[in-house]
């Protein structure tokens, strides 16, 4: 698989997750549903840099596991929004970059001198970018649920917002 067919990919689930972060309410960025549970602005956050980070992990073609796992905390929502403008700029400009000869190697994520992870790059971008992206926004709008924010349409009517009608 070429990495560059996600450019389409990237750029059509850029608006969904543009509109959850958006509407999230600044004020309750320290909530979270459970004390097992991520923040509502670390879980921002998260979704927010995912592709950039997880883009840059796969052109660098190594990681430690300690900075795979980390959760940076946001400051506000302009910059948990302005860090999500950044991921995405970045991720499209590694994947336009890409060549048969780079989606070939493969990433490896080290925890010491340990090697417990060794993917090719695209397979990389599939499961930790996107599938992992998709989760944590599946998340977000759980809690943003729960906070009472209205959910606009991700993939198609939600309870709040129908684009067909």
């Amino acid at each position: 698989m070429s990495s560059k067919v996600l450019v389409t990919e990237i750029e059509f689930e850029k608006t969904s997750t543009q509109k959850l972060l958006e509407l999230l309410p600044e004020d309750k960025l320290d909530w979270q549903p459970h004390p097992k549970a991520m923040t509502l602005g670390q879980l921002a956050f998260h979704v927010a840099t995912i592709p950039g980070r997880i883009a840059k992990f796969a052109n660098d073609g190594i990681t430690s596991a300690e900075i795979l796992i980390e959760h940076p905390l946001s400051k506000n929502k302009e910059d948990i929004v302005g860090n999500f403008n950044e991921s995405i700029k970045s991720a499209l400009e590694i994947l336009n970059a890409t060549t048969t000869d780079w989606d070939s190697k493969n990433w490896s994520c080290m925890l010491g001198e340990k090697e417990i992870i060794n993917w090719s790059r695209p397979t990389l971008l599939r499961f930790l970018m996107l599938n992992h992206w998709y989760h944590h926004r599946g998340q977000l709008s759980t809690y943003l649920r729960i906070l009472g924010v209205e959910i606009p349409s991700i993939y198609g009517p939600s309870a709040d917002e129908n684009p067909f009608a």
